[in-house]
C-alpha cells in the first residue's frame, strides 16, 4: 500500500518577507514622525487657523449685534410683584422703560435705583425673563413706630427711616421723645427696642416713651408699664418680659434682665 509522506512546509520565505515589510513600515513611521513639514506649508496652515478665527468672531459680533438691536428681543411685558401700599404706577413710572428696547440693552441694576427711590420701597430687584418680559420684585418698607409732628404722623420703618407722612397703619406704636427723628439716637434706640419686642406683644404696646438712650419704657394699652431701660440685652430682655408679664402687677421692671421686678 502506498503512503503519502507529509512534507515540512518552508515558510521561511513569507515570514522572512513579512518581518522585512513591518521593519520597513516602523521605519517609515518613525520617519515620519520626526520629520517636520516645509515652512510653507506651516505658514499655511497657522493662515487658515487665523483666518478661521477672524471669520469666526466677526460672525459672532453679528450675531451680537442682530440680537442687540432686533425688535425680536424687546420688551414686551413688565411684571412687578410685593406690592401692598406702593402702586404698580408708580413703579412702572419710576422704570421709564423705553418702549421697544431690546432685553440686552436694559440696565437692570439702573432700574432698579430709579424704583428704589420711592420712598416707601425697601429694595428691589429687576431681572430679565427671556424672551421678552421684566420682572420687578419690591419689598416695601413696613413702620414699626410713629411720631406726631404738627404736619401729621410720621412713619417710621425698621432702620429707623422715615418714609412717610400719614396715618398710621392700626396696631403701630406712638413714638414720645424730645426731638424724634431718623437721626435722633433716642428715636434709633427705641426703633432697636421694639425690633427686639416679641411679635405676641408688639401688638399690645401702644407708646413708647423714649427719654434718653437709656430710658426706654413701653405703655401697653391696657395701661401696664414695661420698664426696659437701653437697648443694650434687648434680646435677653426680650426673653424674659413674656413670662414676667404673666403675673400680677402694674409696673414690669426689665431694665436689668438679671434682676426683674414687679410693681
Amino acid at each position: 500500500m502506498d503512503t503519502e509522506t507529509a512534507e515540512p512546509v518552508d515558510d521561511s520565505v513569507d515570514r522572512d518577507g513579512r518581518d522585512r515589510h513591518d521593519d520597513a513600515a516602523a521605519r517609515w513611521a518613525r520617519l515620519r514622525r520626526g520629520r517636520r513639514d516645509p515652512w510653507w506649508i506651516r505658514a499655511r496652515e497657522s493662515r487658515r487657523v487665523r483666518i478661521g478665527v477672524a471669520v469666526g468672531v466677526v460672525v459672532a459680533l453679528a450675531l451680537g449685534l442682530v440680537a442687540y438691536l432686533s425688535p425680536l428681543l424687546a420688551v414686551r411685558t413688565v411684571r412687578v410683584d410685593g406690592l401692598s401700599v406702593v402702586t404698580e404706577t408708580q413703579v412702572l413710572d419710576a422704570l421709564d422703560m423705553p418702549e421697544g428696547r431690546s432685553m440686552l440693552r436694559i440696565d437692570t441694576t439702573e432700574l432698579a435705583q430709579r424704583v428704589a427711590r420711592l420712598p416707601k420701597v425697601h429694595s428691589v430687584r429687576v431681572q430679565r425673563v427671556f424672551p421678552s418680559s421684566v420682572r420687578v420684585t419690591v419689598v416695601e418698607r413696613t413702620p414699626v413706630l410713629y411720631f406726631e409732628a404738627p404736619d401729621g404722623a410720621h412713619l417710621i420703618d425698621s432702620d429707623s427711616v422715615e418714609f412717610a407722612i400719614e396715618p398710621a397703619p392700626i396696631g403701630v406704636p406712638k413714638l414720645v421723645t424730645e426731638t424724634p427723628g431718623g437721626n435722633d439716637p433716642a428715636t434709633r434706640a427705641a426703633v432697636t427696642v421694639i425690633n427686639a419686642v416679641p411679635v405676641s406683644l408688639r401688638l399690645e404696646v401702644g407708646e413708647i416713651v423714649a427719654r434718653s438712650v437709656s430710658d426706654i419704657r413701653l405703655e401697653l394699652r391696657d395701661g401696664r408699664r414695661v420698664l426696659w431701660g437701653g437697648s443694650d440685652d434687648s434680646e435677653r430682655k426680650a426673653a424674659v418680659v413674656i413670662p414676667l408679664l404673666t403675673r400680677d402687677g402694674e409696673v414690669f421692671d426689665i431694665s436689668s434682665p438679671n434682676l426683674v421686678t414687679v410693681k
